[in-house]
């Protein structure tokens, strides 16, 4: 397990986004479509089209990371939101299904 710091925020992209984008691709969505600083420290959650795929960008202090997690089973649930990019808080939530 990784940890995350608790002041670290999760801003998830409303929508899919194309999963053969990269780290650099994914950081400069980040840059100029959210207007965020994705040397920020906080974690951007990508959604593939299938609802099976997802790409996390993170960068710690040190480095920049991109995780990918993909289901065999099930689609991860995805909100959506006007805006493009919806903000999370720690509870207990139902992420795929």
């Amino acid at each position: 397990m990784i940890p995350i710091p608790p002041a670290v925020r999760v801003w998830i992209a409303t929508g899919h986004t194309d999963m053969r984008r990269g780290m650099n691709s994914l950081a400069l969505l980040v840059q100029e479509a959210f207007k965020r600083d994705p040397h920020g420290g906080d974690l951007y959650v990508f959604r593939g089209k299938s609802g099976k795929l997802i790409k996390i960008l993170w960068h710690d202090g040190l480095g920049m990371s991109l995780y990918v997690k993909r289901l065999e089973r099930g689609r991860f649930l995805w909100p959506s939101s006007a805006d493009g990019v919806v903000t999370i808080t720690p509870s207990p939530a139902r992420l795929f299904a």
